[in-house]
């Protein structure tokens, strides 16, 4: 069996790209044999304690009960049919309740095959909103720098174009506008400096913008970095001011990742469009949804353009609705609020003692999301097999090592990734 793995690793080595990663210089894999609970078996034996969800999305772990028969039982009577003029319980159930546990604002759902095209679909909206209403020339996004919303040629659009991991199709990207991003984790502050950069082009472009995007308090891809709710709440009001819509991606903080079930209801706020993804399906399969209010849906469907131009071939999948059904059940059922808090402070305090190390520049918790930032850019090379070893599963990039697990993980398994990230990054040199 073993020499049957190391024959398709060697393929895989030789043909398969991996996420960010050169095939010429590939960074290492690990072949997977199975995964249940906060745990991934390696083909080789080895147990690995997961730290990282799969990138924000196995919320409730893997290999649940619940979510595999929601599955099977879907498979029972379809597996997919077509969206074009053909619908389904599981989609309209989902879409029910995406609408009873998000802001009364949000009557309106499009279902989407992922987190990036979630994000298209927005941009398409806030367009297409201003089209309809007879201003076609808004058709900028305002965003702030450190951004991340995806890998589409809209998404990479209004990531970071200077910092991010897209700079190099800057030139034959869409031009948006990028303001500073704040510097602000107090929740009872906001960027004086960012926000009078923010309201300046906003103000100076306003005849342009459609719309703003941001990542709500947390920044994820584009840096890990956190920022107050204040701020957050200034940006809805100068939205109002100017008159442009707001759009919140919640892909990855969606779904309890910062404390609330949404992380704009620490602000109390309300988006005219949300993108939310990742956790919807507890990391079984690929959905994600935007929604948006009647205001945005109103404006599109009685302008002059009223159909919204877009739809993906396997969109509202049977499959994937019902099992993000089942998980959001299991999610709201289950003390998901204590479990983020509980989560949250352990990694506050565990983590607290790596501040002193000479690598370590910052450490910082929001919700279930635990972060430790390098003075410099590490090698993942040297750093992800480290971990393997250690017994845990975290994927660092650039000069950031966090985590995010699953909600059940025990204070025990969080305590050996927690260890794990102290040793790895007092071997920095």
């Amino acid at each position: 069996m073993q020499d049957d793995w190391q024959a398709l690793a060697n393929f895989d080595r030789q043909h398969i790209w991996h996420p960010y990663t050169s095939l010429k210089h590939p960074s290492p894999t690990f072949p997977v044999e199975s995964a249940s609970g906060v745990r991934i078996k390696l083909a080789d034996g080895r147990e690995l304690i997961d730290g990282m969800s799969s990138w924000w999305a196995a919320i409730h772990g893997y290999n649940h009960p619940v979510l595999n028969a929601a599955i099977e039982n879907q498979l029972k009577s379809m597996s997919h049919v077509m969206f074009g003029g053909l619908t389904h319980k599981p989609a309209i159930n989902l879409a029910k309740t995406l609408i009873d546990i998000t802001h009364d604002d949000l009557q309106h759902v499009f279902f989407a095959d992922s987190g990036s095209v979630a994000v298209e679909v927005a941009i398409k909206m806030a367009i297409q909103y201003w089209a309809s209403k007879g201003q076609p020339q808004k058709q900028r996004l305002l965003t702030i720098k450190n951004g991340y919303h995806g890998d589409t040629f809209g998404a990479m659009a209004v990531c970071d174009p200077d910092n991010g991991m897209h700079h190099l199709f800057k030139d034959v990207l869409a031009q948006h506008l990028f303001a500073k991003s704040p510097e602000c984790f107090n929740q009872e502050q906001y960027d004086e400096e960012a926000i009078r950069d923010f309201k300046s082009l906003l103000k100076n472009n306003t005849s342009s913008i459609a719309a703003v995007i941001l990542e709500p308090l947390v920044q994820g891809a584009g840096g890990m970095r956190f920022y107050s709710t204040s701020y957050l709440k200034k940006v809805r009001e100068l939205c109002n001011e100017y008159n442009v819509l707001l759009i919140l991606d919640e892909i990855a903080t969606g779904f309890g990742r910062t404390g609330t079930l949404f992380a704009y209801e620490q602000a109390g706020i309300a988006p005219d469009i949300l993108c939310v993804g990742k956790a919807l399906t507890g990391g079984y399969l690929s959905l994600a949804a935007t929604l948006c209010s009647s205001k945005v849906a109103d404006g599109i469907g009685t302008g002059e353009f009223p159909t919204l131009m877009h739809g993906p071939t396997f969109m509202a999948n049977p499959l994937a609705c019902s099992v993000a059904n089942a998980s959001l059940k299991l999610l709201l059922n289950s003390p998901w609020q204590q479990r983020a808090l509980s989560i949250g402070q352990q990694l506050s305090i565990e983590l607290e003692a790596c501040r002193d190390l000479s690598a370590v520049k910052d450490i910082r918790v929001k919700g279930a999301i635990g972060v430790i930032e390098l003075h410099k850019a590490d090698d993942i090379h040297w750093m992800q097999p480290r971990f393997v070893d250690l017994g845990v599963w975290i994927r660092p990039f650039s000069n950031l090592v966090y985590v995010m697990p699953p909600y059940i993980i025990e204070p025990n398994d969080l305590s050996s990734i927690t260890s794990a990230m102290a040793q790895v990054v007092s071997e920095i040199n």
